[in-house]
């Protein structure tokens, strides 16, 4: 075998191990935008991922003026806390490939649900959740 040979060998070795080797999973901590200019931190909590909110839109209660609280959450003894610094993941654990479950906290409606955020891209997830038979979910893009 020529030199050549060899060398043309190795080359279609390599290609075929570069299309057999699955592309890297998106890595899901980081700060997060959704549609309505909202951020969320996802970050790792011990060997889970857990997120806060970072910031809200509008920043300021328009009623009061004051700073956005948590007033729709089901405990009303947390009625009047900011929402800002309010997790809202928690305990997601590995579920598949770029498939992360654990428990949602919706702001909006101040209930914690069951879950899933899903890794679609590097600079996009996805996080889903069902209460009752409603099921929904929203696209988030990386801040970079």
């Amino acid at each position: 075998m020529s030199a050549r040979s060899i060398l043309r060998a190795a080359f279609a070795a390599s290609a075929l191990i570069a299309v057999g080797v699955a592309p890297a999973a998106a890595d899901p901590t980081g700060l997060w935008l959704d549609k309505d200019g909202w951020t969320i931190r996802i970050q790792a909590c011990g060997p889970d991922l857990c997120a806060v909110v970072a910031s809200v839109k509008p920043p300021l209660d328009p009623a009061t003026g004051q700073p956005q609280t948590d007033k729709n959450n089901s405990d009303a003894a947390k009625r009047s806390r900011p929402l800002i610094g309010v997790e809202v993941l928690s305990g997601m654990r590995p579920n598949g490939a770029r498939k992360w479950t654990g428990q949602l906290y919706d702001p909006d409606r101040g209930v914690t649900l069951g879950g899933n955020l899903l890794e679609l891209d590097q600079d996009t997830i996805r996080i889903e959740g069902c209460l009752l038979m409603l099921c929904g979910g929203e696209d988030l893009h990386r801040l970079k």
